[in-house]
């Protein structure tokens, strides 16, 4: 996207985890290092199935109680419920906001010059009393800013930005094989490392227990990994768990069907690099692989 130019996504949610005990709470449950995230830093993360699987995908954002999660909208009350059975004795408040607060994307160049404007060189600054954050996936899908709707218009104004819909940000994130629609078609189908969480910063694997992390930490020890999360180009429409096949051997299924789709497909038997370039069907559909630029093979 261009410098002057903000998206204002509609379909996220935000929650607040507030308390003394807010800290605590998420990092016994969270893949990511809750010390991580201040006023200068935050991070993106996720909650896995008690097997290692893909459940939950958010961002984490400091605020004066606590903390907010910038979370798909599609799976916010699901994610709040699953959260509070994990709260029992702790002093901890989880809320709704999203009601209150709008995502805004910017380019990384305009981030970059409001970080000159206030004299800061971190990754996540306050900017007219709002979070502003570098994409912690990927630099190329810019910077997020965390604001009440009339803050943000007022923001919007005194930065002379020009409103633009979302199609060319969600079409770099399907390049960069980041997927943004549709994740809820993710849940409990796919290994936390299947879906790419490592190279997308979303896991430490220095932090102590949490929910799925046994299983997380033994594939990446043993180097189990053998599928992973590609985005992918149809000519047609797809449906989820559509088999791809390549000279009738069944390479991958469909997991993210629409105009950004994703698939699950193997490294191995066969190997990824004997049929990635090669022609690929979804029944009668010709189907091509992307290979993001955090893709290692």
């Amino acid at each position: 996207m261009e410098k002057d130019q903000i998206i204002l996504l509609e379909d996220r949610g935000l929650i607040a985890i507030d308390g003394p005990d807010a800290k605590g709470f998420l990092q016994n449950i969270i893949s990511n290092d809750v010390d991580k995230v201040s006023e200068s830093s935050s991070i993106f993360s996720g909650i896995f199935t008690p097997q290692g699987k893909y459940l939950y995908e958010f961002f984490i954002i400091k605020n004066r109680e606590g903390f907010f999660l910038d979370c798909d909208n599609t799976f916010k009350e699901e994610l709040i419920k699953h959260l509070s059975k994990y709260k029992l004795r702790s002093k901890v408040e989880i809320k709704d906001l999203s009601s209150s607060y709008v995502i805004g994307i910017t380019s990384e160049e305009k981030f970059k010059e409001i970080q000159n404007e206030i004299g800061s060189k971190e990754k996540t600054v306050l900017y007219r009393g709002s979070p502003f954050f570098i994409d912690n996936r990927s630099a190329k899908l810019g910077a997020r800013i965390l604001s009440s709707l009339e803050k943000l218009h007022l923001t919007i104004k005194k930065l002379n930005l020009k409103i633009v819909d979302k199609s060319n940000y969600l079409k770099t994130a399907h390049t960069e094989g980041i997927p943004v629609q549709g994740i809820k078609n993710l849940q409990d189908r796919l290994f936390s490392l299947e879906s790419n969480f490592e190279e997308l910063n979303a896991i430490d694997f220095k932090k102590g227990c949490y929910v799925g992390q046994e299983n997380t930490a033994r594939m990446k020890l043993k180097n189990k990994v053998r599928r992973k999360l590609i985005p992918i180009i149809a000519k047609s429409t797809l449906k989820i768990l559509d088999e791809i096949k390549f000279k009738e051997q069944v390479v991958g299924k469909i997991l993210i069907d629409g105009a950004y789709p994703f698939a699950l497909i193997k490294l191995f038997d066969p190997n990824f690099l004997e049929f990635y370039k090669e022609d690929l069907k979804v029944d009668e559909t010709e189907i091509q692989i992307l290979v993001p630029s955090h893709f290692k093979f």
